[in-house]
């Protein structure tokens, strides 16, 4: 891993006590700075895509309605499945072995890994959309019983061909460990495309046409700028030529092999909910718990953007032995995971209604979904990258166990649960086996590798966060007194940083925490002085 600078250029060093610096190892720093970097750009791609996005999901959901989001979430299962079918694993073997083979300069063995594994992926692809093509007329018919699907499905094939290719080389620049120049591809570029596309197509009322088309011109975009930013990464030894390669390592078709069976694992996982509502119930029923668990989906944001950077970081500490670094990282990244979430999840938890009501009146009964979503969410949170530490340190094995039986878990919790309470007992299996799923990958990380992102200084975090709910519950009464329900709301969610912030500054920040804020907050005054904004 290359060196990261300690400061940015201009600014000045902030003062650390000696003491500080002798508890806290140079490689811990230094790879802490890197991750902060990262994932802070990260971080503002995604909230930049969720704040777009939010406010194109309000336009869509109006104008197409709970009817037609309902048929693009069964829609969006099939392409899932293709996508799944397609890739074999490799898209999330690449993040591992891409940064592997570039940090070992293993040039030879990293050309033979990105020639075949696209190779494979473009072919199995194709072959899988054309499937879909004609088989997902009868899946649409017969089992979704939502014939109104029929006419769009060749459409959905062409976006999962597409999606596949994004997905790959987007694990490809993970690997590169150049998130920022992903980030800006694909929320920077590929977010503010797809809501201008899909804004003017649906103004001129071409409906699920004008939808589908607008997501499928900019994967087109999205899979050009990906492909030229992997190339100009990739050292010239390793791109493609007309040579011999050498055979892949059999390691990494066991590593592809786990992801696979991990990603049909977590296929089950994530879309039995929506495959048993298209079942059992109506599409506009599917279309609002899609929605509601939509948003409850933004809440891990924080998570994943560390996620981002910090696996291939674990991947290099797991192979130097570095266990006392990484679980240093994985504590105080954990904690930082937990205080800028809760302020998030506690305002959609209590104004769940009103959040709702906001894409119309007919998806206000989804707020109950939207609650339980959240509590979900926030134990995802809670346990950090456990996923990731298991599945980059060479544990996938453990990782897969859990799955598989999180996925039987999912079924049987979706199979009693949705005839007796419908969209409700859907999100309550979801609730569940995010729960159940994490804590026991949290008791798996504890076994294989003997870390744990907990310690005393989260002790500190009961009175900011009482402090804050205070706040909340209080705002909730003068909520109505707004003409304008999306305005009350984004003051409460303002005003919950705030005040839990000040508190946590004040109450809940140990020496780690504070070489963490200081290194997000040299990178962001950097990124404003060079928009020509001056911040003191």
């Amino acid at each position: 891993m290359d060196a990261i600078p300690q400061q940015m250029p201009g600014a000045t060093a902030p003062a650390t006590d000696d003491a500080t610096s002798d508890i806290l190892p140079r490689e811990f720093k230094r790879n802490l700075a890197h991750i902060s970097r990262q994932a802070l750009v990260f971080f503002a791609g995604t909230l930049f895509t969720m704040a777009a996005g939010y406010l194109v999901k309000i336009y869509v959901a109006r104008v197409l309605g709970a009817e037609l989001l309902g048929l693009y979430a069964l829609g969006m299962t099939l392409v899932s499945l293709t996508q799944l079918l397609g890739t074999l694993g490799l898209h999330s073997t690449a993040a591992r072995y891409v940064a592997v083979y570039n940090a070992t300069a293993k040039f030879d063995e990293l050309r033979s890994f990105l020639t075949r594994s696209i190779g494979i992926v473009a072919l199995l692809n194709l072959i899988f959309s054309f499937g879909l093509v004609f088989g997902g007329r009868f899946v649409a018919r017969v089992l979704y019983h939502a014939p109104g699907l029929q006419k769009f499905i060749p459409l959905f094939a062409l976006l999962a061909f597409l999606g596949a290719i994004n997905v790959f080389y987007a694990q490809v620049l993970g690997g590169f460990k150049d998130v920022a120049k992903r980030t800006v591809i694909t929320n920077f570029v590929g977010s503010p495309l797809v809501a201008a596309l899909t804004v003017i197509l649906l103004a001129l009322r071409t409906g699920m046409w004008g939808y589908l088309a607008a997501q499928i011109i900019t994967a087109m975009v999205l899979v050009i700028l990906l492909v030229a930013a992997a190339r100009k990464l990739t050292p010239r030894a390793a791109r493609f030529a007309r040579q011999a390669m050498p055979p892949m390592d059999p390691e990494i078709k066991a590593f592809a092999a786990a992801s696979f069976g991990m990603g049909v694992l977590d296929f089950v996982v994530c879309q039995a909910d929506k495959i048993m509502l298209g079942l059992y119930l109506k599409p506009s029923l599917v279309g609002i718990y899609v929605l509601a668990s939509t948003l409850s989906a933004f809440i891990p944001i924080v998570l994943q953007s560390v996620n981002q950077i910090f696996a291939p970081v674990i991947a290099d500490l797991h192979a130097q032995s570095r266990l006392d670094v990484l679980q240093k990282l994985f504590q105080t990244l954990t904690k930082w995971v937990v205080v800028l979430t809760l302020p998030l999840a506690s305002v959609m938890i209590v104004f769940a209604g009103p959040l709702m009501r906001i894409f119309g009146p007919e998806f206000e009964i989804g707020w109950t979904v939207l609650m339980v979503g959240a509590v979900g969410q926030i134990v995802n949170c809670a346990t950090g990258s456990v996923g990731y530490l298991l599945l980059m340190s060479g544990n996938q094995r453990r990782l897969i166990r859990v799955q598989f039986a999180m996925a039987g878990i999912s079924i049987a919790l979706n199979v009693l649960l949705i005839p007796a309470y419908g969209i409700v007992g859907a999100a309550m299996a979801a609730a569940c086996v995010n729960v159940a799923g994490n804590v026991w990958n949290l008791w798996e990380v504890r076994r294989a590798l003997h870390i744990s992102p907990y310690n005393r200084s989260y002790s500190a975090l009961i009175l900011p966060t009482a402090g804050m709910l205070t706040g909340i519950f209080l705002f909730r009464h003068f909520l109505n007194s707004f003409a304008h329900a999306w305005l009350g709301l984004g003051l409460a969610l303002i005003g919950s940083y705030v005040l839990f912030g000040a508190l946590t500054v004040w109450f809940g920040l140990d020496s780690e925490d504070r070489l963490m804020a200081r290194g997000a907050w040299v990178q962001f005054r950097s990124g404003m002085q060079k928009l020509g904004v001056s911040v003191s």
